[in-house]
């Protein structure tokens, strides 16, 4: 892996993690048009690493509430957002890799997106619960809408902040419990990939050192501005914003795919 490809799959995964238009659809489109080959489970995990950092430069304070008074309802409602995402990873994560990094389900799951910040957008800015008033079952319904992010193209975090003001959520409430979940998922999946690292035996060279580094800041900066920049957004009803670019990519992957060829082939 060059010292380029890192970076930018730095950036790529730091800024599309938090911002509602999908990493893994992203990485997926990226790979395909600059041929970049997968860049390996290890640096997965110094991504995931990366992307986690920034979360916590952010919400701190409220990490360090739920570290230090574990036994509060926020951290059973964190607990049940996340079981629906565990189970369907689990269960299908594989599979439904395989199906959306194909050009016209990745094109597809890119549009759904952009109707589902469609729809967090029309709901209005009435509501003003907080994360204190969430509910058991507000929590299940997030971390429904957190399942169905998993497939690339569809976003996590879009598709969490849709499903808090569905359930009449503050537009601030919504994007904050969907950063708070994002710790659970993305350390959960970089426990994964390490436990796979480790039982494959997969070796760690010093060459890879500093593309792995250059990747950890990549994706922990622009990780960092990429939430403060969609706390903003929230709240002036500007997540509609993003539909309109993932639209377009979402029909130039299709033009691509079924006309020119040049990067998603039949």
């Amino acid at each position: 892996m060059t010292l380029w490809q890192a970076i930018v799959l730095g950036v790529v995964q730091g800024i599309a993690e938090f911002l509602p238009v999908s990493s893994s659809g992203h990485l997926v489109v990226l790979q395909t048009v600059f041929g970049i080959e997968q860049p390996g489970i290890t640096f997965d995990i110094v991504l995931h690493l990366g992307s986690l950092s920034a979360v916590f430069a952010v919400f701190w304070k409220d990490i360090k509430n739920l570290v230090t008074n574990p036994f509060q309802k926020l951290t059973g409602l964190l607990i049940v957002g996340t079981i629906p995402a565990v189970i369907v990873g689990f269960m299908f994560k594989s599979e439904i890799e395989r199906i959306f990094v194909q050009g016209f389900y990745l094109a597809l799951a890119f549009i759904f997106t952009g109707i589902l910040l469609w729809v967090a957008d029309s709901i209005g800015q009435g509501s003003k619960r907080t994360v204190k008033s969430i509910s058991y079952f507000d929590a299940l319904t997030i971390g429904l809408m957190q399942a169905v992010g998993i497939p690339p193209g569809i976003s996590r975090s879009g598709a969490t902040i849709t499903g808090g003001l569905i359930c009449g959520l503050s537009r601030e409430t919504a994007a904050r419990f969907s950063f708070l979940l994002s710790i659970i998922v993305i350390a959960g999946a970089g426990t994964l990939e390490a436990w796979e690292l480790y039982t494959e035996q997969v070796r760690f060279y010093t060459s890879d050192l500093l593309p792995f580094m250059l990747g950890f800041f990549a994706a922990a900066l622009s990780g960092y501005l990429a939430i403060r920049l969609l706390l903003q957004l929230i709240k002036s009803c500007k997540l509609r914003y993003f539909s309109y670019y993932l639209f377009v990519l979402g029909a130039w992957i299709l033009v691509d795919r079924f006309v020119f060829n040049l990067f998603f082939v039949h």
